[in-house]
């Protein structure tokens, strides 16, 4: 690294995500003063957030207040902001409630929807990369079930189309609880509409869904998807979106009222940061100990980064596991320099993937095996139950999906609103 920290130096981190969290987490009660500087109070778990999107889940459940995560904390202070850009000569990051200064910076802004450019799909789609993106389809979904009941004949159809954009895991985890919904919960609380109609398009550009995971998981998630009922179409680009027609590449069209967007991510941009560190995606281009090309004391981890190794020589996988080992590997660094000693390079260790399609039905790939089936089910809930950070929550999603997979049902299918007379 660069140099070394003496001690109360400030760290301001920028980002209350995986890796943001994880690093001030780690840095709790050192030497440091910890800025964690966040737009919301609390941090989302990004992996569960299709479930809140469904009804399977609230929100309250995934999100985490960042004060009570560092209620007995000494050094790590929250500051609920935007921010506005940074200032790498002067060493200030300019937010919207005041200006901190920094010794260190560390970027964990993560990823946004990417549109692509195309600014009528987003505004007419609804993208999943936050809480209240979530719950925002969550009363979508629920209002458009709502209207069919009254539907004239000729827009029925629309109504009852749902076309996913994008075959990954947000994208196959979505469509297999839609459909989980269709089977079993909608005919009992709609029981005058023809939910046989109800149909839900999974479009992926590529020639597979989890394009990124192992044959065997490819095959097997596409099998799983279209025995629950969807249309899977791959190798299939979307052009347009107008609200009313899904436009694909070649001229064909679908018609649809609901358009869920999860074809991509680019990086959050950050004003200040110098367009030669910004490669493809938004990306920032670091060295193999997180710090930003060309900018003294400035690091960047997570989705946000770019790092070449021998392993991965165009960057890392955006995954919460590269994310979580980076701000891992980055705090060991500046515990280390606090005791004189030169900072570790950063080593991905792969820990595999995995994704669920339904009840009993997920892939997992590990290093060196891949299954599926109901044990890769199991491994997939006892893997993110581990990952959530509270006890309270963990128990409050574990019986939700208890009760939901004996009952097959929910009883969270509320549309919450803000009051707009009051």
């Amino acid at each position: 690294m660069a140099q070394s920290i003496s001690k109360n130096k400030r760290i301001v981190i920028i980002g209350a995500g995986f890796a943001g969290l994880r690093i001030a987490r780690s840095l709790n009660n050192t030497d440091y003063d910890v800025f964690l500087v966040d737009r919301h109070n609390y941090h989302e778990f990004q992996p569960l957030m299709y479930q809140v999107a469904t009804a399977r889940l609230e929100p309250s459940s995934i999100s985490f207040p960042l004060r009570k995560i560092f209620q007995y904390t000494k050094n790590v202070k929250i500051h609920i902001a935007e921010v506005q850009r940074v200032d790498t000569d002067k060493k200030i990051v300019h937010t919207s409630v005041g200006n901190l200064d920094y010794d260190r910076l560390i970027i964990a802004l993560g990823c946004t929807t990417n549109f692509f450019g195309n600014s009528r799909i987003q505004s007419h789609s609804f993208p999943m990369k936050s809480v209240p993106n979530a719950m925002a389809l969550r009363n979508r979904i629920l209002k458009t079930f709502e209207d069919t009941i009254e539907a004239p004949a000729h827009e029925l159809q629309a109504l009852l189309n749902f076309v996913i954009v994008g075959g990954g895991p947000t994208g196959v985890e979505l469509a297999g609880a839609m459909s989980e919904m269709k089977m079993h919960i909608l005919p009992k609380d709609y029981p005058g509409v023809d939910f046989s109609r109800f149909t839900i398009y999974l479009l992926e550009g590529s020639p597979n869904t989890l394009n990124a995971m192992s044959e065997p998981s490819r095959i097997k998630s596409r099998q799983y998807l279209e025995e629950l009922g969807v249309i899977v179409r791959t190798g299939t680009v979307v052009e347009d979106y107008d609200g009313e027609t899904v436009t694909l590449k070649g001229g064909e069209t679908i018609a649809a009222r609901n358009v869920i967007w999860a074809a991509g991510v680019i990086g959050n941009r950050i004003e200040g940061i110098p367009a030669a560190t910004v490669l493809k995606g938004n990306r920032l281009k670091t060295n193999r100990f997180g710090e930003v090309e060309g900018l003294d004391g400035v690091y960047a981890i997570g989705d946000i980064s770019w790092m070449a190794t021998p392993k991965y020589p165009n960057g890392h996988p955006q995954l919460a596991n590269v994310a979580l080992a980076q701000a891992g590997n980055l705090a060991r660094n500046f515990k280390r320099e606090l005791k004189g000693l030169p900072g570790l390079e950063f080593e991905y260790h792969n820990k595999g993937s995995m994704a669920t399609v339904g009840k009993r039905k997920a892939v997992v790939d590990l290093p060196n095996f891949h299954f599926q089936g109901v044990f890769a089910w199991l491994t997939w809930m006892f893997v993110h139950l581990m990952l959530i950070l509270s006890v309270k929550n963990k128990l409050f999603i574990f019986l939700n999906w208890m009760m939901s997979y004996f009952a097959n049902d929910s009883t969270l299918r509320l549309m919450l609103k803000p009051d707009t007379d009051s």
